[in-house]
């Protein structure tokens, strides 16, 4: 049986770089396993260098971004998607305000290259 997540019932999350807006997942409901999230950055900002153990599926709906990963720099506008690997390290760049809409894994967890520990999963993802 299908299920429904209301507007009202997003979860926001403000970060240094960027606002999070939780769809779906699975501590939002009703998915079990993946969570859908917008993104939403300002122009001139950068999200820190980071990796995730699982996949993810960043889709731009406004604005123009450039992303590295592992090195290997991207532009992305209106319309693109990029696949992120899991364990790569990457890092977002917004060229012009921007608004994306990411999915994953909703037991994703993040570490930062350097740091001992990782950080867990981020709010907007569990």
């Amino acid at each position: 049986m299908p299920s429904t997540v209301r507007a009202a019932e997003s979860r926001r999350t403000e970060t240094p770089n960027a606002t999070m807006t939780t769809l779906a997942s699975p501590t939002l409901g009703p998915s079990t396993d993946l969570s859908l999230w917008r993104v939403e950055m300002e122009a001139g900002a950068v999200g820190p260098l980071h990796t995730f153990d699982r996949e993810q599926l960043w889709t731009v709906l406004d604005g123009e971004l450039t992303i590295t990963v592992e090195g290997a720099t991207t532009d992305l506008a209106a319309g693109d998607t990029i696949v992120i690997p899991a364990a790569v390290e990457r890092q977002v760049h917004a060229r012009t305000a921007a608004r994306l809409i990411v999915c994953g894994a909703g037991d994703a967890v993040a570490a930062v290259p350097g740091e001992e520990d990782p950080r867990g999963t981020p709010p907007w993802i569990a």
